[in-house]
C-alpha cells in the first residue's frame, strides 16, 4: 500500500497523499482505532467514506503517528497531541494529510461539472476573479483553497463567500494567495495546488500562512 505522493513544501511541513485501491477489509488491517473512531466508521453509511477514513489512519502511520495521536476540538478541527498542526481530506479514491509546525489546511476535490451549480454559494465576484481558463477546474481550485483556509480557522462559522477570498491564478503557476477576514481574525495565506491523475480529475489544494 504505497504512497501516491509525498510533498515537502518546507523543512517542517509534509503532505502525504494516498490513492485508495485497497478493499475495506485490507484497510482495517494493521491500524489502531480508538473507540471514537470505531464508532464513526460503524456509523458511516457509505463504504467510500469508510475507506477514506481508514486510509487516513494509514497515512498517519506513514507520518510516524497513529489514531491515538489525533483528537478534535469542539468545532471538529483535528489536532495532534504533539502540538503540531494537521489537516485531513479525502475524496472518492484519494486521501491526504498535511502536518506542519505552522497552521496548514488541505483539501482534495474531484473535478466535476456540477460545481458550477453551486458557484454562487462560494464565489464572490467583488473579490474572487475568474480567468479565461477552464471554468470547472478554476472553481474546483477556488473551492479547495477556501476549504483549506476554512480548516485552518479553529472556531467554525465562516462564510466561504463573505469571509474567505482567493486572488487570481493561472494553472501553470500552481499557486495563488488568499485571506480570511472574520471578526478579529485577519490572516493571509499562500495557496498551492496540483492536479492528480492524467486527466486532471482531482485537485489537491493546500494553504499555509504567508511569511512577512
Amino acid at each position: 500500500m504505497p504512497l501516491y505522493k509525498l510533498i515537502k513544501p518546507n523543512s517542517h511541513t509534509a503532505i502525504y497523499i494516498w490513492k485508495i485501491e485497497e478493499s475495506l477489509t485490507d484497510l482495517f488491517k494493521d491500524i489502531y482505532l480508538n473507540e471514537r473512531s470505531k464508532a464513526r466508521v460503524a456509523n458511516m453509511q457509505s463504504e467510500l467514506h469508510q475507506r477514506g477514513f481508514l486510509s487516513v489512519r494509514h497515512l498517519l502511520i506513514e507520518a510516524g503517528l497513529s489514531d491515538a495521536d489525533l483528537y478534535y476540538n469542539e468545532y471538529g478541527k483535528p489536532l495532534l497531541k504533539s502540538g503540531k498542526h494537521i489537516s485531513i481530506s479525502h475524496s472518492y479514491y484519494f486521501s491526504t494529510i498535511a502536518i506542519s509546525d505552522d497552521d496548514i489546511g488541505i483539501d482534495i476535490e474531484k473535478v466535476r461539472e456540477k460545481i458550477t451549480c453551486i458557484q454562487h454559494k462560494f464565489v464572490n465576484t467583488d473579490f474572487d476573479s475568474l480567468s479565461d481558463e477552464n471554468l470547472i477546474k478554476q472553481l474546483t481550485v477556488i473551492w479547495g483553497a477556501k476549504e483549506a483556509m476554512y480548516k485552518i480557522y479553529p472556531y467554525g462559522g465562516l462564510s466561504f463567500r463573505e469571509n474567505i477570498a482567493i486572488n487570481p491564478f493561472l494553472f501553470k503557476n500552481k499557486r495563488s494567495s488568499g485571506r480570511v477576514i472574520f471578526k478579529d481574525w485577519h490572516k493571509f495565506y499562500d495557496i498551492n495546488f496540483l492536479f492528480l491523475e492524467d486527466a486532471d480529475t482531482f485537485a489537491c489544494v493546500y494553504a499555509m500562512p504567508q511569511k512577512s
